[in-house]
């Protein structure tokens, strides 16, 4: 259930932190420029630091998010490694064992 929300809001943050990066200017402009109005009321230093602050804070949620993930998560791949590792133990471990014609005659074992 962790694990899930964790993905979740991963995902969350990447999408928002790709909005906060195509929102930002670029040497073209971006597309801020198209919302020169609010850039006029609200200021353009200040428009330029709240992304810029956005952009730090969604790439840094991303990361701790991740790691988080992953320390959750790295209990069930390590159980899932030795589950494999153990069956093909097993399956090594078995002695051939003849194998009936339908005459009733044995037959070789193939190897």
């Amino acid at each position: 259930m962790g694990e899930i929300l964790l993905d979740v809001l991963i995902i969350a943050a990447c999408i928002l932190l790709i909005l906060v990066v195509l929102i930002q200017d670029s040497k073209g402009g971006g597309l801020t420029s198209s919302f020169g109005s609010s850039n006029q009321i609200l200021g353009v230093r200040r428009t330029t630091d709240f992304l810029e602050k956005a952009t730090w804070a969604f790439a840094i949620a991303v990361i701790v998010l991740s790691l988080a993930s992953a320390w959750i998560g790295g209990g069930s791949a390590t159980n899932t490694s030795t589950s494999i590792s153990k069956q093909q133990a097993d399956q090594t471990s078995i002695p051939d064992q003849p194998q009936q014609q339908q005459g009733g005659q044995q037959q070789a074992p193939q190897k």
